[in-house]
């Protein structure tokens, strides 16, 4: 993959650190290739309390941080992750294609987002651990902790496509609606449905869902009502097929410390706000409502 942003960024690897005004650097994390903006990437450790004993049949629970607080909230840098999966590769293929049929396209990309929101929650979501009884004696188990909101944030109309297998992945979460429309002259953001809580519940997270990132307009104002609402950005991750430098320059510089995480980068954007190669308007492909996508 090959990028640029003018003379600030440049990238010529799957596996990339962004750097203002540098080369980028080559590295191997695991299990995900990411961006970084500003410095170099930390990765999260995980940390654990000790549990007291209980009845074999009852589920001993203590609560299990999934990262390191002090590694994520001291991070003034946002991270863009691509994970360097196969099926990943497969399904932004599929969504490239211009003969794709909207039935076709519409099942890539609710397996794209699949993929992505599983490998968002790496490390991520809290868990309990204990122990229960098997059919063949004791075990010991971790659970995402069920008193932990997880909520799934789409935005319409593509990100319900992106987002339709949310559940299958994210237990017990709840999903709140916003619509965001983007004025084809002025390519600026109008909301016109929102269904947030007037207030998220104290540790929730947040996985915000937007196919595509060009110009950077709908999922800034999705951003801002998310925070308006309580949430810090440690609580949000963005979910995306495809990015471009417009809209990750913009997020970098209104809320480090954000995570990203997309299917593929592309370098640029055209002058009507489309993405370079890209895949098109992921809304009209996905429910087959402009005939110019259909084939």
């Amino acid at each position: 993959m090959e990028c640029s942003i003018g003379n600030t960024f440049r990238c010529s690897s799957d596996t990339l650190r962004f750097g203002p005004r540098q080369q980028c650097s080559r590295l191997n994390p695991n299990p995900s290739s990411f961006l970084s903006f500003n410095s170099s990437p930390i990765l999260a450790q995980n940390l654990g309390a000790s549990s007291s004993s209980v009845s074999r049949r009852t589920i001993r629970v203590r609560a299990k941080m999934a990262a390191s607080e002090g590694s994520i909230n001291g991070s003034n840098r946002m991270l863009v992750f691509v994970p360097p999966h196969p099926l990943i590769k497969h399904w932004i293929s599929v969504l490239r294609n211009d003969q794709t049929p909207c039935p076709i396209f519409r099942n890539a990309i609710a397996e794209l987002g699949r993929l992505l929101m599983y490998e968002a929650a790496r490390e991520w979501l809290p868990t309990v651990v204990g122990e229960i009884m098997s059919p063949m004696g004791p075990a010991s188990v971790e659970f995402i902790d069920p008193r932990e909101p997880i909520a799934v944030v789409p935005i319409l109309r593509a990100g319900l496509a992106l987002a339709e297998h949310a559940s299958s992945v994210l237990p017990a979460n709840k999903i709140y609606h916003l619509g965001v429309s983007r004025d084809e002259k002025t390519l600026l953001p109008s909301v016109y449905l929102n269904k947030l809580p007037d207030e998220f519940p104290k540790n929730s997270r947040v996985f915000l869902v937007d196919p595509v990132l060009a110009t950077g307009g709908t999922i800034m104002a999705a951003m801002d009502l998310l925070k308006e609402r309580g949430l810090s950005v440690q609580q949000i991750k963005v979910i995306c097929a495809i990015a471009a430098p417009p809209a990750l320059s913009k997020l970098n510089e209104k809320f480090p410390g954000l995570h990203v995480y997309a299917g593929i980068i592309d370098p640029e954007v055209n002058e009507k706000g489309y993405i370079i190669p890209g895949l098109g308007d992921a809304g009209d492909r996905s429910f087959g409502t402009d005939t110019h996508w259909e084939k």
